[in-house]
């Protein structure tokens, strides 16, 4: 059933003033779904929310959801944005707009996972050059007066151009991670057991820790295994003090120059890439302050461009996520930002070696955006801190205005994509366009 995006218009006569409130989501609105199609609003009308934004986008043009699901998937082939929306009896329901103009796209059937209280999770996989969006939820299922309850990851596949699904369960019994950065649905324990889904075929193959081939003379690769990501090759995996993937490369193999060897640990894993920390050769003047951080091509291992950054005084529980912009040219990752086509790093932090901002996105012109005095990405996107733009090409760095909003992401056409949670709790999703590509009225 295809739904009409219904925005929110504010309409002001010379005599009387008349609010007209038209809840526009997509049919994601905070109520329950009833299934109904809304009527189509001209092209020309803005969003409701009018948030201020980087003076790159426009807040006169673009589209608003409003009650949506935390996560939202976007489509590099076809640009469609999917999220989920509640719907009655603890049910939900995938939907799609064009993440450039806001029409609604397909939508799915209502289903309930087995974690009915929550919204299930959203992430997008590539295979054989095919996209699709998968909900997953962790939960019980099955339970009656004679049997115990089943636990189950439920991944529900969905082709992005036409919505056919299909529907895989995992018996599954601790809290899984489960991750998209290569070929399949990865699901891990955190340790060194896992199981990779077919997307196309929903085939399971479950991978025990004895198969994940351990590197020949690597004593640490089995103490505190890993497994971290998949690629093409294999599943990426570390040990204590190096990784490598299962029928790839080796860690110690493929080492960035001026690094000891037997130092790397992979961080964080996005598509096509990995971010690792590595200890600096010993002969280094700056090893025993800094370390080398080196962005490498998951299929080969190949570094692709490394920077120094000061040691933290304490190490932290967790490594911020690397975020590649829709191009795959620039990534970040905390204070962190890499320009891959120009092989070029550059770690933000201040003369006394403190982190100095928190980047949280990047757009393909290499626009990162971010802010200092906060916690991690998070924070940002939730309007924390003081935000900050840095053009990663040249590694500068321009604060914003104490009260503007950066976007979480950005996608192909160019429109900016912007949470905001109101007085009611519920969360919006704005697409705001650039400015450039708005022509003046």
């Amino acid at each position: 059933m295809r739904q009409k995006i219904v925005r929110l218009t504010l309409v002001a006569g010379v005599l009387v003033l008349a609010l007209l409130l038209l809840l526009a989501t997509c049919g994601g609105g905070g109520g329950k779904d009833d299934g109904k199609a809304k009527k189509p609003v001209k092209k020309s009308t803005g969003p409701a929310t009018r948030l201020p934004v980087p003076s790159a986008y426009t807040t006169q043009r673009g589209w608003e959801l409003v009650g949506t699901s935390p996560d939202y998937a976007v489509s590099r082939t076809t640009g469609r944005l999917a999220y989920l929306v509640r719907a009655a009896g603890g049910q939900y329901r995938i939907r799609t707009i064009d993440a450039d103009t806001g029409r609604a796209g397909w939508s799915g059937e209502r289903w309930r996972p087995p974690a009915a209280n929550h919204f299930p999770k959203l992430l997008t996989v590539t295979a054989d050059d095919h996209e699709y969006f998968v909900t997953w939820a962790y939960g019980e299922i099955g339970e009656n007066a004679l049997t115990p309850p089943d636990t189950i990851v439920s991944l529900d596949v969905y082709s992005v151009e036409d919505g056919a699904r299909q529907r895989v369960e995992v018996p599954w019994n601790t809290v899984p991670t489960v991750t998209a950065t290569g070929p399949g649905i990865l699901i891990t324990d955190g340790r060194s057991n896992s199981v990779v889904v077919s997307p196309k075929t929903g085939r399971i193959s479950k991978v025990p820790a004895q198969s994940l081939k351990y590197p020949k003379g690597c004593g640490s690769c089995k103490q505190l295994t890993e497994v971290r990501g998949l690629t093409s090759k294999g599943l990426l995996v570390s040990g204590a003090r190096e990784f490598w993937v299962q029928n790839g490369w080796f860690s110690r193999n493929v080492a960035p120059k001026g690094s000891d060897r037997r130092s790397g640990i992979p961080t964080s894993v996005a598509r096509g890439v990995v971010l690792a920390k590595w200890q600096l050769d010993k002969t280094s003047k700056s090893a025993a302050t800094h370390d080398l951080w080196t962005v490498h091509n998951s299929e080969t291992g190949r570094p692709l461009v490394s920077v120094e950054c000061h040691k933290p005084a304490i190490e932290p529980g967790q490594y911020p996520q690397a975020v590649v912009s829709p191009s795959g040219s620039y990534l970040v990752a905390g204070n962190l930002a890499f320009d891959l086509s120009t092989r070029k790093g550059y770690c933000f932090e201040n003369g006394a070696g403190a982190k100095a901002l928190t980047l949280a996105s990047v757009t393909d012109d290499g626009t990162a955006y971010g802010a200092t005095s906060v916690r991690n990405a998070a924070d940002v996107l939730a309007g924390a801190g003081f935000p900050v733009k840095v053009e990663v090409t040249a590694g500068t760095t321009d604060a914003l205005s104490s009260n503007v909003r950066v976007p979480s992401a950005e996608g192909a056409e160019g429109v900016g994509l912007f949470r905001w949670t109101d007085e009611k709790e519920r969360l919006h999703l704005i697409g705001y366009p650039r400015a450039e590509s708005v022509p003046a009225d």
